[in-house]
């Protein structure tokens, strides 16, 4: 099932591409500011390229608004996905896709007439509301090049 707006957002920590642990209940309590977690299939495809390369154009447009790409690549691939894009903001690692199941991200896909296990590419933007990380806003199948623009739209609102 995933999250809807007014849900709780689980907590999880992750490796960053850098190898660095990455909390989110500590960004949350430490920046106080909104987070943008999106979740991709594969680092460096085309897709998940149009998508983080996107949401890379806007960041200026968006604040202080902390922008996360969740996959399940190691933190290897998403060194080299940065590096080779530029990309400038946190890629995790969930190789065991356990925080994708958390959210509900995780399931069923269909590509060429053969059903697999894979992650479902959705968006959530997380706010700290009265002591509790809440969803303000979830984006599930969500196509890559509406990625950043769904940001900014919810920046706007």
């Amino acid at each position: 099932m995933v999250l809807e707006p007014g849900d709780e957002a689980p907590d999880f920590t992750l490796l960053d591409q850098e190898g660095n642990p990455f909390t989110l209940s500590t960004s949350l309590e430490e920046r106080k500011v909104r987070h943008f977690v999106y979740f991709y299939p594969k680092a460096d495809t085309p897709g998940c390229t149009t998508q983080a390369c996107g949401l890379r154009d806007v960041l200026a447009d968006v604040g202080d608004t902390v922008v996360l790409g969740i996959s399940p690549d190691p933190p290897a691939d998403l060194a080299a996905f940065d590096e080779k894009f530029g990309l400038g903001f946190p890629l995790l690692s969930d190789p065991a896709h356990l925080v994708a199941d958390e959210y509900g991200v995780w399931g069923d896909k269909t590509m060429y007439g053969r059903t697999y296990q894979g992650v479902i590419r959705s968006a959530f933007l997380i706010d700290l509301i009265d002591g509790q990380a809440r969803i303000s806003q979830a984006w599930p199948k969500i196509s890559p090049r509406d990625t950043p623009k769904k940001l900014l739209r919810a920046m706007a609102a």
